[in-house]
């Protein structure tokens, strides 16, 4: 079994019920939630012009190899309506993969660590709530330096 740890986002309709059905549909695609954040409202990042997004962080235990669970997520992204947008646009759900154990992978559709996890509050913040003292694989910080890093 791996542990992945998954962002979870939405700006588009009911926020809150987009980001527990995507909890639903990840356990009902046998990725077991061991742990969760609560969710924050949080301005937009990338393009500044939409609403805000409620983000949440999971940490979830998977017999599926990493790029099955990619293709869940993104499954699951379809099911609860998104349609692809520009990049940073505003969308009904965001699934992102930012660990899979201590995995360092970077293939056409995925790269893990995520590239810009030690740049997003919106990702940390709430990581740090569940891991701390998870370690980024490739810069050996832990997620609570890595927000304190950007705080400053």
């Amino acid at each position: 079994m791996a542990i992945a740890y998954i962002s979870i986002g939405s700006n588009l309709g009911n926020r809150e019920e987009n980001c527990k059905q995507a909890l639903r549909l990840l356990q009902a695609n046998s990725v077991l939630i061991k742990k969760q954040s609560s969710m924050y409202e949080t301005e937009p990042w990338g393009i500044k012009d939409q609403p805000k997004f409620i983000n949440m962080a999971v940490e979830a235990e998977t017999d599926k190899e990493h790029e099955e669970l990619l293709r869940i997520l993104k499954e699951i992204e379809k099911e609860i309506g998104r349609t692809e947008t520009v990049k940073w646009g505003p969308r009904v759900i965001d699934l992102d993969i930012l660990f899979y154990d201590d995995l360092i992978l970077k293939i056409p559709g995925l790269e893990i660590p995520h590239p810009l996890l030690h740049e997003r509050d919106f990702v940390l913040k709430p990581l740090c709530k569940i891991a701390p003292y998870k370690k980024h694989p490739v810069t050996g910080k832990t997620v609570k330096e890595m927000l304190e890093n950007l705080k400053a």
